[in-house]
């Protein structure tokens, strides 16, 4: 029996996918937006159910916080700070070594989306941050690719799935991103690992219809689950089209192109920080944000600003939105820290 007979013989048996459907997934190719707690864990659902070609990408590298959750990375993956895409593939081959598994230790950014993202038949979200899924979206809707939106925090978790022409859009549901320092993160919040599987599986059993041309059982609701409260819900998105949707309706992908810019990135020459400011003044209430950020480190407040002071670096957050992050020149590692604890 040829090994492939062997390692897919459960999914042959289930009808839905059966042996013609197995070599459907087999010529498939997906990528997955993000390596942490989603990304691994759907990441392993694909892989281990033979999609042929999967793209990994993350700009972010393996710590020990990540291993109560990121199903994919052990102890020596962060005594190594391996990038997580490397450690991702690593594993990833590990587990099925009949498949391609590609690798992207980057920012997905406006100039390298479609290079990353065009060529596919699938977009999987496993990042941890509004503005990159607005990217996705644009990428997605402009190419006519499928992409399936996730996020989880604390126990509470949200998916729905887009397809473009057919349903709404993110940017319908979403039309602009939340202020700085008012959305919840996994690092101000917690997160718990359960309410990562049950989104994965989600997005993975979505992933596979959507793969297998199954789209009269896509589920067309936004799904909100939270596991400690025991509540589940769903919203009927069927009919939430935004009739004046810059990306799907009037085709302007703003993120895309780069013109919906939030945020003006910059190393400060030779003082080893990092400034991150709005491009418009955003204010925000930085004393919520205290409290928010009290359990996690080290908090100094003035009436002009606080200072967050959490492992090497420190954060100086201001008003008016702007922050400054000492302790580095890498603009990859100031905008993890600031995805993490700002939002």
């Amino acid at each position: 029996m040829d090994s492939n007979d062997t390692r897919y013989s459960r999914q042959h048996l289930f009808k839905p996918i059966g042996k013609a459907g197995q070599k459907k997934l087999g010529k498939s190719r997906i990528a997955i937006v993000g390596m942490g707690a989603l990304g691994t864990a759907i990441s392993n659902h694909m892989v281990r159910s033979g999609v042929g070609f999967v793209r990994i990408i993350d700009r972010d590298f393996v710590e020990y916080s990540n291993l109560q959750r990121q199903m994919l990375f052990d102890e020596n993956d962060a005594d190594q700070a391996l990038p997580k895409a490397i450690a991702a593939k690593n594993k990833l081959n590990l587990i099925n070594s009949t498949i391609t598994v590609e690798a992207h230790v980057t920012d997905l950014t406006p100039k390298n989306a479609e290079d990353l993202l065009a060529d596919l038949d699938l977009i999987i979200d496993g990042t941890d941050n509004f503005e990159t899924r607005y990217l996705i979206n644009d990428v997605a809707i402009k190419n006519n690719i499928p992409w399936i939106y996730g996020g989880a925090v604390a126990s509470r978790g949200m998916t729905f799935t887009i397809i473009p022409n057919k349903t709404p859009c993110f940017r319908c549901l979403f039309p602009e991103p939340s202020a700085p320092g008012t959305s919840e993160t996994c690092d101000t919040s917690g997160v718990i690992g359960p309410i990562i599987q049950v989104v994965a599986a989600y997005q993975a059993t979505e992933a596979l219809k959507i793969l297998l041309n199954d789209y009269e059982h896509i589920n067309t609701s936004l799904r909100n689950f939270e596991l400690w409260h025991n509540e589940y819900s769903e919203i009927n998105i069927k009919n939430a089209k935004n009739s004046e949707c810059p990306a799907c309706i009037h085709h302007n992908y703003e993120y895309l192109n780069n013109k919906k810019k939030n945020k003006r990135i910059v190393s400060l020459c030779g003082r080893e920080s990092v400034q991150i400011s709005p491009i418009e003044e955003t204010p925000f209430d930085i004393r919520k944000l205290a409290e928010k950020l009290r359990h996690v480190g080290k908090i100094i407040e003035t009436p002009y600003l606080i200072r967050f002071e959490v492992d090497r670096y420190k954060l100086t957050i201001f008003p008016d939105g702007r922050v400054l992050i000492h302790g580095t020149n890498d603009i990859t590692i100031a905008k993890n820290l600031y995805t993490k604890y700002i939002g």
